[in-house]
């Protein structure tokens, strides 16, 4: 799918992995993969773990590239709920890509495909609280904040609480 800026989705490929490899070397990175992608090995497992998933219609992860086809970030929709037509959606950006709209195009995108490919009604996200940047990524993609999950999440020893937030199919288009 084509967005503005020249930047395009698309489902994650082998040649991505030294983008995710690079990505995921970044300090607090390590929390957004579901297994420690330390290596090229690593990467290229977790780019296959993606497309197992896709092929399995599990979860469903694009890459956001640039012109040259470089990865800057992903989105992905998970925790599929057919009977409830619902999702889990998540996203990130390598630190070259923060700050210029990568996250939000690339959700937008892809809440779009959720209504229209999933017929999905309703997409859900989570954002700890101390990162007010992954919070105007969702406001800004169009997700309504729903509430707060107290100490939802433990890391290096600390909780923090999450805020929720949702977007139907139903709402406008941002």
């Amino acid at each position: 799918m084509e967005l503005p800026g020249g930047l395009v989705l698309r489902p994650w490929e082998t040649t991505d992995a030294p983008a995710v490899r690079e990505a995921f070397a970044e300090p607090g990175m390590e929390r957004q993969a579901d297994a420690p992608v330390g290596s090229e090995s690593d990467a290229e497992r977790w780019v296959r773990r993606r497309q197992d998933q896709w092929s399995r219609r599990t979860a469903f992860a694009f890459a956001v590239v640039n012109a040259s086809d470089t990865a800057l970030g992903g989105v992905a929709v998970s925790s599929l709920d057919t009977r409830h037509a619902t999702g889990w959606v998540s996203y990130w950006t390598g630190s070259g890509a923060r700050g210029g709209g990568v996250a939000t195009l690339g959700c937008r995108a892809l809440a779009d495909w959720c209504f229209t490919e999933l017929a999905l009604f309703r997409l859900e996200l989570g954002h700890r609280t101390d990162n007010p940047a992954s919070c105007r990524v969702a406001l800004a993609s169009g997700f309504a904040a729903e509430g707060l999950q107290r100490r939802k999440l433990m890391y290096d020893g600390v909780r923090y609480d999450v805020e929720t937030h949702a977007r139907l199919v139903t709402d406008p288009v941002p």
